[in-house]
């Protein structure tokens, strides 16, 4: 017996929610049943692509050919959307921030238990090779002890035009890139122990909502990580930091350039100082090339279609969630803490 295919129907069908589109046309057992979306502009484009389109919500959510229901609109709508549809007997994927506040996650995790529908987040950049690469790092202990992290994202171009400038809408950057970025520092930590968060915020070419943040996270083991993202960088600085005791572990940017270096064993007796600007030092002086080694980035692959194949097996009782409701919880607590962070001006306790 063939087994048909999973029906998901697109609530919101702008970059994203085309995106989602492209990316389930190349899933087998995957199959796009139509979108939504109250823009004429959307409506016509998915008409193009021959895309059946609903003219309502509620028609979409009456279709019994749909499975899986993708909330894919502006952050401030993902709440009510994904409420209507897991009580329409729909599973749901949300598009990330999954909403506003903690609240609002908690009720809407009550619908999904109350329901019997799977509910998840669409936190893609799990899959980033580049993050992967840097948790393999770690977990590997490739340089010692680690003791510091940063992890950033840089862009010059402010905040995009549309409803991520609005904070009624959930704009900002915090909800932006730092929902993804924390996520992934949450993730690499494991069952470590947040202990305090300190940020602060940016408002350079935008008054109403961040364009840009750094926290400062600290962890139970001593472990230090700097998230930041900025969107006035005009030199952007690289995407990933590691530091050990033994080496340290860069990624430039996107592409995956990158290197680790570490100790190669051999201690330097006697340091030869070298001239700066004004005078000498031994302190900052290069390392011998015979106490060093180079090495290449471990880099590990990825395939983001897997978040959508372990949907799909969530829902036949295959499999356990890749992205799991009191992760995405912890990162919204986490958002919250360094929106407290930045407006009190203080260290907030966390775990």
């Amino acid at each position: 017996m063939v087994q048909q295919n999973f029906m998901i129907g697109i609530v919101g069908f702008g970059g994203m929610g085309n995106w989602h589109r492209e990316l389930i046309e190349s899933i087998d057992g995957l199959e796009v049943a139509g979108i939504y979306d109250i823009k004429e502009s959307r409506v016509q484009y998915a008409k193009k692509c021959n895309i059946k389109v609903y003219g309502s919500l509620e028609e979409l959510l009456q279709d019994d050919r749909i499975d899986l229901v993708l909330v894919s609109t502006p952050n401030d709508l993902h709440k009510s959307i994904a409420v209507k549809a897991m009580k329409s007997g729909k599973n749901v994927v949300s598009e990330k921030p999954v909403t506003l506040n903690s609240a609002d996650l908690k009720d809407m995790i009550n619908v999904s238990e109350n329901t019997g529908m799977f509910f998840t987040v669409h936190q893609n950049r799990r899959w980033d090779e580049d993050f992967l690469t840097m948790k393999k790092i770690y977990e590997e202990r490739r340089l010692g002890e680690v003791f510091r992290i940063e992890s950033r994202v840089h862009g010059s171009r402010g905040i995009p035009g549309d409803w991520r400038q609005e904070k009624e809408h959930g704009g900002g950057m915090v909800l932006d890139w730092g929902v993804h970025l924390l996520d992934q520092i949450l993730l690499m930590m494991g069952d470590t122990k947040l202990k305090t968060v300190y940020a602060t915020m940016t408002h350079v070419t935008n008054q109403l909502v961040d364009d840009g943040f750094t926290a400062e996270l600290r962890f139970e083991n001593g472990l230090e990580v700097m998230v930041e993202v900025g969107t006035n960088n005009f030199i952007s600085l690289p995407r990933w930091y590691m530091l050990g005791v033994n080496g340290t572990a860069i990624i430039e940017g996107w592409n995956l350039n990158g290197r680790i270096v570490s100790t190669a064993g051999k201690d330097e007796a006697d340091v030869v100082p070298v001239k700066t600007a004004a005078g000498l030092t031994k302190t900052m002086a290069p390392r011998r090339d015979d106490t060093m080694q180079k090495q290449e980035l471990p880099i590990v692959k990825s395939d983001i279609r897997d978040f959508y194949r372990n949907v799909m097996k969530v829902i036949q009782k295959k499999e356990e969630p890749r992205v799991k409701l009191p992760e995405v919880m912890r990162v919204m607590k986490l958002m919250e803490a360094i929106f407290e962070s930045a407006r009190e001006r203080k260290v907030v306790k966390f775990e």
